[in-house]
């Protein structure tokens, strides 16, 4: 795990969210617990979320929950488990929110399955918030298409989930676009995760 930066972003906070079916990878298969650069995936994630030094740093089980947990042994997070993971995305994210204590200007929502994204990726997510006051939702993007992961200001998290969403993130952001603020990034790390085995042939892990 990369150790924490300098200037921790403290102004925010972090919901992670481990508790998918992970029904596209077939069979038994977790795909957050394939190893990714000798790590599973899930633990790789969480370490480059910490690694950015928020506030806090909660992380959303639910299917597979004891691997789950397993996997992340020993990392400094608080772990929520979802009830109503079968339910959709959007319960998970209601779960950690609900969990985080410490004042925050926002919070990162982050997906657990996305390979490619590092500790410097975040930061730069972080900091483009953290440089826009009054800014609702940050959605990153690269070549003008949307990912993951997104922020939500504190403030206005009560307001935003009142819409009534209950699907996935990016269903969520679409439905909430006038409150939408978006990143140019300088790489592709956000638009690409896992959803069957191979999509891992090819991708080379980057340093946190």
């Amino acid at each position: 795990m990369s150790e924490p930066r300098t200037t921790p972003s403290e102004g925010l906070s972090a919901v992670v969210l481990a508790a998918g079916l992970s029904r596209r990878m077939g069979g038994e298969v977790n795909k957050l617990l394939l190893p990714f650069g000798g790590t599973p995936l899930v633990r790789r994630s969480v370490a480059a979320v910490l690694g950015v030094g928020l506030a806090e740093v909660v992380v959303v089980t639910g299917h597979d929950a004891a691997n789950i947990e397993s996997a992340l042994s020993g990392l400094p997070v608080r772990l929520v488990y979802n009830p109503r993971y079968g339910e959709g995305q959007m319960t998970s994210v209601r779960a950690g929110l609900e969990a985080l204590v410490r004042p925050a200007a926002g919070v990162m929502v982050c997906l657990s399955d996305q390979p490619m994204l590092t500790t410097p990726d975040l930061c730069a997510i972080a900091d483009a918030f953290l440089a826009r006051p009054g800014c609702a939702l940050l959605v990153p993007t690269f070549a003008g298409v949307r990912g993951n992961p997104i922020v939500l200001a504190r403030g206005s998290i009560a307001d935003i989930l009142s819409r009534g969403a209950s699907f996935g993130c990016k269903q969520f952001v679409s439905k909430n676009a006038d409150l939408v603020t978006t990143f140019a990034m300088p790489n592709d790390h956000v638009l690409i995760d896992l959803d069957r085995p191979e999509d891992l042939a090819g991708l080379t892990p980057a340093p946190h």
